[in-house]
């Protein structure tokens, strides 16, 4: 670890200027890295929020399907965009770890323009329906399963160890501010030209790409012997399943946000319970972002220091009952506070999972842990969706969302006492957290 934290020093010295950086943003790779982040995910947003839109829309007024029906239709769209991330996130995780990290970053970009045009084209000559659409989730999930552990392992070979934290926190940022003004611009812009939003998505792909391009050559720190590529792979998930700190975080991550996750359902409240129509779809979409950012933004210049482990569980908890309380709510004004409100806790919790698991795990390795704990995020997403989906057939949208948020506050609690290790990181520093958590 320490001969990684090195080489990532190393790298990252590389800077505009000669003296030592004092913010991530001082480097010039990482302001390029951060832009082409947030163009990324201002795309995909949109896009997908309106996918799902699209996809409940055609299942109502062109098959002529219940709310019920509908709804399960969305749970099915979350299991397409699961399945190509659950069969490719080896490769991935081994692709991020062999190869130039830049190079598969833009591919997976340039897949995900692939199917923004796509939308654009077939939703411009209303030839949309659930066959194509589900065809393009499966594309867009096997696209995001590329880019999730290269984008991730990027950073820390372009910042210093000791910035980690706060360009995590930056780059959260990014990545709320664009999750805040995708849905709500798409939104906004899909009611008045609804193949428009999905060009915009294409053509900011596509920036994104060459701006990632042009961050220095990044490739993971080799250690020792080179082994074969399945005996790579095998070693990554082995890392994990043995080092009990990184496999509780990575799964309560999973568990709790596979029950909590509201996401799928929101065109149904949004359509069905609070009757706000795609504005406000997006409006809600873009909700838990606000929250999010506001406590990213605060982290980037306060990150926090200490007793990290407690406060992550504590966040997930509250994350389980504001759900609650949003399934409960019929007020729009309401239901976007609470949201937002979500959005802030789950931030608090993914700025110190995300800085724990950087920090634990050795740069060779970060590619495959990284893709794991990517497809654990796509597990809790996707699945959470089809779990969703499921649940609203049985239990109705609002029951499915109360089960799901009282789930999530169990699921913290059986973790605090079968991981103890996470009750016991108490801070960021490499070398102490490794002494804590081995206590």
């Amino acid at each position: 670890m320490l001969g990684s934290a090195r080489s990532a020093c190393h790298g990252a010295g590389v800077t505009d200027s000669l003296t030592t950086p004092t913010s991530p943003l001082q480097i010039g790779d990482y302001r390029r890295y951060w832009l082409a982040r947030f163009m990324g995910v201002f795309a995909t947003m949109s896009m997908v929020v309106l996918l799902g839109y699209q996809l409940y829309a055609v299942a109502r007024d062109d098959y002529g399907m219940s709310i019920g029906e509908a709804s399960f239709q969305l749970g099915l769209l979350g299991l397409a965009q699961f399945i190509p991330l659950f069969v490719l996130t080896p490769v991935a995780g081994l692709a991020a770890d062999r190869f130039d990290r830049r190079h598969v970053a833009a591919f997976a970009n340039g897949i995900d323009g692939l199917v923004a045009v796509l939308l654009a084209a077939l939703t411009y000559a209303d030839a949309l329906n659930l066959p194509v659409l589900f065809a393009l989730a499966a594309a867009h999930g096997a696209a995001r399963v590329f880019l999730g552990p290269s984008m991730s392992a990027i950073a820390p070979n372009i910042v210093p160890p000791r910035l980690l934290p706060r360009a995590i926190a930056l780059s959260s940022i990014a990545w709320q501010t664009a999750s805040v003004a995708g849905p709500a611009v798409g939104g906004l812009v899909f009611a008045a030209i609804p193949w428009a939003p999905h060009a915009l998505s294409a053509v900011l792909l596509g920036c994104g790409m060459i701006l990632i391009l042009t961050v220095r050559p990044v490739r993971a720190a080799q250690d020792g012997p080179k082994l074969k590529p399945l005996k790579q792979i095998a070693q990554g998930m082995i890392f994990v399943w043995r080092e009990r700190f990184l496999l509780g975080c990575i799964t309560l991550d999973l568990f709790a946000v596979l029950l909590a996750g509201a996401t799928a359902l929101l065109p149904v409240f949004a359509r069905d319970i609070l009757f706000v129509g795609p504005e406000g779809l997006g409006l809600m979409r873009a909700a838990p972002a606000v929250g999010a950012a506001a406590v990213a933004l605060w982290l980037s210049f306060r990150p926090l220091q200490r007793e990290v482990g407690v406060k992550m569980l504590w966040a997930v908890a509250a994350f389980g009952a504001l759900t609650v309380v949003f399934a409960l709510s019929r007020s729009f004004a309401l239901s976007l506070a609470i949201l937002s409100m979500m959005g802030a806790v789950d931030m608090i919790s993914v700025f110190i999972r995300s800085s724990l698991v950087q920090l634990f795990t050795p740069d060779d390795k970060r590619g495959r842990v990284s893709a794991i704990s990517g497809l654990a995020i796509s597990a809790s997403n996707e699945l959470g969706e089809m779990q969703s989906g499921l649940a609203a057939g049985l239990l109705g949208a609002v029951g499915a969302v109360v089960f799901g948020g009282m789930g999530a506050i169990v699921v913290t609690l059986v973790w605090a006492w079968y991981f103890p290790e996470l009750r016991r990181a108490r801070s960021f520093e490499p070398q102490e957290l490794k002494r804590e958590v081995s206590t």
